[in-house]
């Protein structure tokens, strides 16, 4: 019998996780089959009342802290997995939901690109979904798509390529509590010092999965990796939905990379991220730079807003994660990423 709906479950229900959701119950095809989150205040609850949208379902999905129980009591196609953002801390929940037979799109920034940061553990996950038969992927609006797979699409129009600049001026607001933190939005300029020097302030994770990526894609070898990270000070209030800074207190990151490939071919990315840049007449966007045969520039502002960017491509990914062959893949393995405009349905590929 042919199955009616894509069913889906979600794994963390904070910004992301709720914003897909509220993508996929207006897409035409999907199911949510059940959210899973530790979160005690909406654990229990309905996930529309939660999200104060109507109920397009014949049934109720109530927020559980049981992922076992969905993924055992429902046939689910995809768990989207909002819940980290490296590739270790992802780790467990991704066996777990592979152990079920059930395919995953992890937000994990280091997902991107496992094998850059964690090889072993990119060889396990592979190992074990194809044991499993199911696939699973990590993606997002960076890394995943804006400063690593795009410029390797439009790279395909080179004849030789001998640098890529890649910078992504970009806004934090939009993003949950865990990236405020891992942002140290909020800190003194002292408190994010010492933090950074413990090793607590991640910044942006991600340019040594973009670098990694983009080598793979044209057959070379990273040689050298070299990336700075600086607080960027803010000179007034600052407050988004999950975030506050007041003046003099930090309000984001300033991160760069420099990377050195075989042939000589090298990769700088630059990459400052904070709450409400408007307020101090910051533009955001995206900018990519090939210096090669052709030169190629392109640029987009503002930028692709980071929160509907990482919920859409992560949606838009799904019947392209079900049509692939077993194990863990990258966004340079799949078709390319397109916008889900008609029934999810007729995107899935029958055996």
């Amino acid at each position: 019998m042919e199955k009616k709906f894509v069913n889906v479950a979600i794994w963390g229900f904070g910004a992301m996780g709720s914003g897909m959701a509220k993508m996929i119950i207006n897409k035409k095809g999907f199911n949510i089959i059940g959210v899973c989150d530790l979160y005690e205040k909406i654990v229990g609850k309905s996930i529309f009342e939660v999200l104060n949208v109507s109920n397009p379902y014949s049934h109720d999905v109530i927020i559980s802290n049981d992922i076992d129980d969905i993924l055992t009591n429902n046939d689910v196609d995809v768990v989207l997995l909002a819940t980290d953002s490296y590739t270790k801390s992802a780790f467990p929940k991704i066996k777990k939901i592979v152990e079920h037979g059930v395919n995953v799109i992890s937000t994990a920034e280091e997902m991107s690109f496992p094998k850059a940061n964690e090889p072993e553990l990119a060889k396990e996950i592979d190992l074990l979904a194809k044991q499993y038969n199911v696939t699973v992927l990590g993606t997002g609006v960076n890394p995943g798509m804006m400063m690593d797979l795009l410029a390797i699409c439009i790279s395909g129009v080179n004849e030789e390529v001998k640098e890529f600049e890649i910078s992504r001026i970009n806004s934090l607001s939009p993003f949950g509590k865990t990236v405020m933190e891992e942002q140290g939005v909020g800190l003194s300029v002292l408190e994010f010092e010492e933090r950074e020097k413990n090793g607590e302030i991640a910044g942006h994770v991600g340019f040594k999965e973009s670098a990694f990526m983009i080598a793979e894609a044209m057959g070379l070898k990273v040689l050298d990796f070299n990336q700075q990270m600086k607080p960027i000070i803010t000179e007034i209030d600052r407050k988004s939905p999950y975030g506050f800074a007041k003046a003099g207190d930090v309000c984001g990151v300033e991160m760069s990379a420099q990377v050195l490939l075989e042939n000589d071919i090298s990769i700088k990315l630059y990459h400052p991220q904070q709450i409400e840049p408007e307020l101090v007449g910051v533009s955001t966007g995206d900018y990519i730079k090939i210096k090669g045969k052709p030169e190629i520039n392109l640029g987009n502002v503002p930028e692709v807003e980071g929160g509907i960017g990482t919920i859409a491509i992560c949606v838009n990914m799904i019947p392209h994660v079900i049509n692939a062959n077993p194990g863990l893949v990258t966004m340079i393995d799949l078709p390319v990423p397109r916008a889900i405009m008609g029934d999810v349905r007729n995107l899935i590929r029958k055996d």
